[in-house]
Protein backbone atom coordinates (compact mmCIF):
# COMPACT_ATOMS: atom_id res chain seq x y z
CA UNK A 1 0.00 0.00 0.00
CA UNK A 2 1.39 3.19 -1.22
CA UNK A 3 0.66 6.59 0.81
CA UNK A 4 1.10 9.91 -0.34
CA UNK A 5 1.89 12.93 1.96
CA UNK A 6 1.88 16.73 0.60
CA UNK A 7 3.27 19.39 3.00
CA UNK A 8 4.75 22.66 2.06
CA UNK A 9 6.92 25.23 4.03
CA UNK A 10 6.69 27.74 1.41
CA UNK A 11 4.88 30.49 3.38
CA UNK A 12 1.94 30.80 5.33
CA UNK A 13 -1.76 29.63 4.18
CA UNK A 14 -4.42 32.93 3.99
CA UNK A 15 -5.61 31.76 7.49
CA UNK A 16 -2.78 31.87 9.31
CA UNK A 17 -1.72 35.39 8.21
CA UNK A 18 -5.45 36.35 8.88
CA UNK A 19 -4.80 35.41 12.72
CA UNK A 20 -1.08 37.07 12.71
CA UNK A 21 -2.80 40.13 11.29
CA UNK A 22 -5.34 40.25 14.25
CA UNK A 23 -2.92 39.36 16.82
CA UNK A 24 -0.90 42.56 15.56
CA UNK A 25 -4.26 44.77 15.63
CA UNK A 26 -5.10 43.16 19.34
CA UNK A 27 -1.11 43.74 20.26
CA UNK A 28 -1.43 47.45 19.26
CA UNK A 29 -4.95 48.36 20.68
CA UNK A 30 -3.45 46.70 24.01
CA UNK A 31 -0.37 49.30 23.76
CA UNK A 32 -2.23 52.10 23.08
CA UNK A 33 -4.75 51.57 25.90
CA UNK A 34 -1.87 51.28 28.09
CA UNK A 35 -0.58 54.20 26.95
CA UNK A 36 -3.77 56.35 27.55
CA UNK A 37 -4.17 54.76 30.68
CA UNK A 38 -0.82 56.13 32.06
CA UNK A 39 -1.04 59.81 30.03
CA UNK A 40 -4.37 60.13 32.14
CA UNK A 41 -3.37 59.50 35.10
CA UNK A 42 0.14 61.26 34.93
CA UNK A 43 -1.61 64.39 33.40
CA UNK A 44 -4.71 63.90 36.47
CA UNK A 45 -1.41 63.82 39.16
CA UNK A 46 0.70 66.63 37.77
CA UNK A 47 -2.40 68.63 37.53
CA UNK A 48 -3.27 68.18 40.78
CA UNK A 49 -0.32 70.28 42.36
CA UNK A 50 0.34 73.83 43.16
CA UNK A 51 1.95 76.05 40.76
CA UNK A 52 4.67 76.12 43.41
CA UNK A 53 5.30 72.36 43.42
CA UNK A 54 5.75 72.31 39.69
CA UNK A 55 7.66 75.04 39.96
CA UNK A 56 10.37 73.13 42.36
CA UNK A 57 9.85 70.09 39.84
CA UNK A 58 11.02 72.73 37.28
CA UNK A 59 8.27 72.51 34.95
CA UNK A 60 5.40 74.94 33.81
CA UNK A 61 1.57 73.76 33.78
CA UNK A 62 2.08 74.13 29.96
CA UNK A 63 4.76 71.60 30.07
CA UNK A 64 2.70 68.90 31.75
CA UNK A 65 0.82 67.66 28.59
CA UNK A 66 4.56 66.72 26.63
CA UNK A 67 5.46 65.37 30.54
CA UNK A 68 2.55 63.05 30.31
CA UNK A 69 3.22 62.16 26.67
CA UNK A 70 6.90 61.25 27.19
CA UNK A 71 5.64 59.00 30.82
CA UNK A 72 3.17 57.40 28.61
CA UNK A 73 5.88 56.38 25.66
CA UNK A 74 8.33 55.41 28.20
CA UNK A 75 6.13 53.17 30.42
CA UNK A 76 5.49 50.88 27.29
CA UNK A 77 8.72 50.63 25.90
CA UNK A 78 10.31 48.62 28.61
Amino acid sequence: MAYYNETTSAGSTLVERALGYAAHLLETAATRHAQRRVYNQTLTELGALSNRDLADLGLHRSELPRVAWDASQDATRS
